[in-house]
């Protein structure tokens, strides 16, 4: 009974943990606008990049590959974009066709830098705008593939254990310490550690948040660390605090509902550099 009891707390945490994960995943500036469009009577759905990592070496990068399937032959496509936050006019080019795809190449922009691009399809006389908003391409330098993966899986690792710690408090079980210890662990390598390398990688700075920048996600991970760290102290000296854990583990859950890469960095063309805060 005490088995199953205990099964059923881990899967009710792991449960939390992959719907944050999932929201996380779908939420926010950065992943893909998706939707679909009507053409007479024929549907076409699309996802349009909103983030693009260059290539490690300059001589490679050939930018963003924008692309929407498009079965029907009759059907053409037009691309109009320019760099973000610019008095630049508009750039317009008529897709390509590959396969079942329409294409075009966005220009390789510096670390941060963003473009606004609109995409348009016809047939025959009828036009239709994919979106009704422009979309906002941010793009990043090359991170080596070994970084992203153990950053992401420790984040989400803390994330657990913050949500197991809940639990321990609420049903006043005995390893509130131990989820508590674990949760500061994995939030420092994942959050503290690896998170500025991966920023530093992809924007040539490791950290952006207070008292440097307003990089929303910089100084939300430092918010939670800050919590599991004063909660960690607290149980050292009194394990039978309940406040401070809990504290932690829900300033944690509502910081991971925050959706990712808001308030960002972004090149400033005008100035020449990345700024935070946007």
């Amino acid at each position: 009974m005490k088995l199953l009891k205990n099964i059923s707390i881990w899967i009710f945490a792991v449960v939390v943990t992959a719907t944050v994960l999932i929201y996380q995943r779908t939420t926010g500036p950065t992943y893909p606008k998706r939707g679909s469009i009507e053409i007479d009577n024929e549907k076409i759905s699309f996802r349009l990049l909103r983030s693009w990592e260059n290539e490690k070496e300059e001589i490679d990068r050939k930018g963003a590959r924008i692309s929407v399937t498009v079965e029907n032959k009759e059907i053409l496509g037009e691309i109009k974009y320019k760099r973000l936050g610019t008095t630049d006019d508009w750039t317009v080019m008529s897709m390509l066709r590959d396969g079942d795809d329409l294409f075009e190449m966005l220009p390789a922009q510096p670390a941060a830098g963003k473009l606004v691009y609109e995409i348009f399809l016809y047939k025959g006389a009828k036009v239709v705008k994919l979106t009704e908003n422009p979309v906002v391409i941010r793009f990043k330098s090359y991170i080596p593939k070994w970084i992203p993966p153990p950053h992401v899986l420790l984040i989400f690792t803390a994330l657990l254990f913050s949500t197991m710690t809940a639990v321990e408090v609420l049903r006043r079980g005995k390893n509130v310490f131990t989820y508590t210890t674990l949760t500061v662990v994995t939030m420092l390598v994942g959050g503290m550690i690896m998170g500025p390398m991966m920023q530093k990688y992809a924007f040539g700075a490791y950290w952006t948040g207070w008292p440097f920048g307003g990089d929303l996600t910089d100084n939300k991970t430092l918010v939670a660390f800050i919590a599991w760290v004063i909660a960690f102290f607290v149980l050292r000296k009194n394990r039978k605090n309940r406040f401070w854990p809990l504290f932690a583990a829900i300033v944690t859950l509502a910081i991971f509902l925050i959706p990712h890469s808001v308030l960002g960095s972004e090149f400033d063309y005008s100035a020449g550099e990345v700024v935070t805060g946007k």
